[in-house]
């Protein structure tokens, strides 16, 4: 079950989790776009963006 809260500023989130890495943001024409591994392609993933 999925469950995220969010408290005075902080995130707790509980799933089922098979990886977490950290990446840059890079230039992409216009944009913006992170790489991520090719295992998850077509999977639903969280993006959180720090201060």
């Amino acid at each position: 079950m999925r469950k995220i809260l969010i408290h005075n500023g902080s995130l707790k989130l509980t799933d089922a989790v098979e990886c977490v890495f950290e990446k840059s943001i890079t230039c992409f024409g216009t944009g913006a776009k992170i790489d991520a591994p090719k295992e998850f392609l077509g999977r639903r993933v969280y993006v959180l963006v720090r201060k």
